[in-house]
This record gives structure tokens, C-alpha cells and sequence, in this order.
């Protein structure tokens, strides 16, 4: 099925998406809106035009700096300046700000569900967001913890693509494992997976978690639950995944790794 592809006059050529959500949400109508005409004004020069002239593995880590910089921000709830990214982060690499700043701020949304918003102009000030406005992260803790509302937006978002916005339990792993997230398994960022959508989420309110009726031997599925109901609308999920559709998960979830590891250890 064809992607949707929307069009970006920024620092960063659009990366095809690869995960499972976006491969239902988007078909070839929305492709060919979505196409440039011949008349359309020249782009802004690509991501590699403005890494030429730096390694790769040197863009990647001044990426994961600036990502454990903004975690450590958002943790301490406060807010952000282009100068202190500057002098902090970036230092001898100022130029790249634009598409360090750019892929960081795409890796804290799409991996982590906060959202960089600009709140002074002038002074290019920043504060960090949760995506939708959600709170779950709100509640969670005693110490530090990584933020996991894009995983909760992700989830929310399988839901709505099954009939009647009933997901059975199969079918969410077997989505999630396309982006590395395994029941049962570990996850680097998330952390058990399975306790987190069966257990944390379901008493929060975020999700219902229940036996399909009849079922022998019993199967489960997932439904939004009330908090999720209360604090987004179906239309506002569905809304951001278009909006990062561009983006690949498998892209951005070892670059939010190293810097939430950066970020633990003091960076």
C-alpha cells in the first residue's frame, strides 16, 4: 500500500515511514495530494547538504547529546534556549544546529511523545510538551523516569485502525513487534511491555484490557479506556500520526536510546 507523503520545505529530506501504523492509515490518494506540482518553489537544502561536512557518526552523536540535553530539561521543568543548545551542546558544531536541533526534536516526538514548542521568538525559547496534552507521565514515579506517552499514542492509535476500535491482543503485538517491541521482552526505552499495556495503563484508565467474550481457550483485546477518552479525541490521534507519518520509528528509537542514556548518566 502506497504511503502518504507530505511534502517538507525544511532541514531534512522526508524518511519514509516503515511502521505499522502509518502503512494503514495512508493510501495512494493522499500520495498524490500530496505530491509537489512542477510549479512549486525550490526546497530548502536537504540534510545532507549541511552534513557534508561532518561524519555521520559525528551528526549522530551530537543528535543524542541535544536529545539527553532536552530530557534533562524536561525532567527539571525548565525551559530551553537556542543559546544554551549552543554553548551546552553543539559548541564547535554551531552550524548544524538547524538539522541537529530538527532530528532531536523529531526523535523526543516520536519516540518519547513530547512535543518542542517555541514560546519566545525573539529569544528562541523553548519548552518541552507532552503530545496531545496527555498526562500519564504525570503520574508515574518515584526517581526519574523516560517519558512513554508515544508509545501510549501509538497503542491508542491501533486501536482506532481495527473494526469498531476493538483491538484483539494478537493483533497489537504483532504490530508492535514490527517496531521492536516484543511482549515479554525488555524494552530499552519503554520497559516491560507487557506490564506496561496490561497493568499500568489499564489502571490509569488509559486502556481496557478484557477477555473476548466466549473465548475458549480465552483471548483479549483493547479498547481506549475512560482517561483516554477524557484527554484526547480520536480524530487528535489519528491527526498526529499523519503528522509524523514521514517519520521511521526503527529510524529514531536507537538515537532516543543513547541520549536517554547520556541523560542518566549525567550528560
Amino acid at each position: 500500500m502506497s504511503e502518504l507523503r507530505q511534502p517538507e520545505a525544511d532541514l531534512q529530506d522526508p524518511v519514509q515511514a516503515q511502521g505499522p501504523v502509518e502503512a494503514q492509515l495512508f493510501g495512494a490518494a493522499g500520495e498524490e495530494a500530496a505530491s509537489p506540482s512542477p510549479s512549486s518553489s525550490p526546497v530548502a537544502p536537504s540534510f545532507s547538504a549541511y552534513a557534508e561536512s561532518l561524519p555521520q557518526e559525528a551528526l549522530t552523536v551530537l543528535m543524542a547529546d541535544l536529545v539527553a540535553f532536552l530530557l534533562l530539561k524536561y525532567r527539571a521543568k525548565e525551559p530551553i534556549s537556542k543559546a544554551q543548545m549552543l554553548n551546552m551542546v553543539l559548541r564547535d558544531h554551531r552550524d548544524h544546529f538547524p538539522v541537529v536541533f530538527r532530528r532531536a526534536s523529531e526523535c523526543m516526538q516520536l519516540i518519547l511523545g513530547l512535543d518542542v514548542k517555541q514560546v519566545e521568538a525573539s529569544n528562541h525559547s523553548y519548552v518541552l510538551v507532552p503530545t496531545l496534552g496527555l498526562t500519564c507521565d504525570a503520574v508515574l514515579t518515584d526517581g526519574p523516569s523516560i517519558p512513554k506517552t508515544g508509545f501510549l499514542v501509538l497503542l491508542l492509535g491501533l486501536i482506532l485502525l481495527e473494526d469498531d476500535f476493538v483491538a484483539p491482543e494478537e493483533e497489537v503485538w504483532g504490530a508492535l513487534s514490527k517496531v521492536g517491541v516484543c511482549a515479554g521482552r525488555q524494552h530499552y526505552i519503554y520497559g516491560e511491555p507487557r506490564e506496561l499495556l496490561t497493568k499500568v495503563w489499564v489502571q490509569e484508565g488509559y486502556v481496557e484490557y478484557r477477555q473476548v467474550p466466549h473465548s475458549d481457550p480465552a483471548r483479549y483485546e483493547f479498547l481506549w479506556g475512560p482517561r483516554a477518552h477524557a484527554e484526547a479525541s480520536k480524530w487528535q490521534v489519528l491527526e498526529h500520526l499523519l503528522r509524523v507519518n514521514t517519520l521511521d520509528p526503527t529510524s529514531f528509537s536507537s538515537l532516543c536510546a543513547e541520549g536517554v542514556n547520556d541523560e542518566e548518566e549525567g550528560a
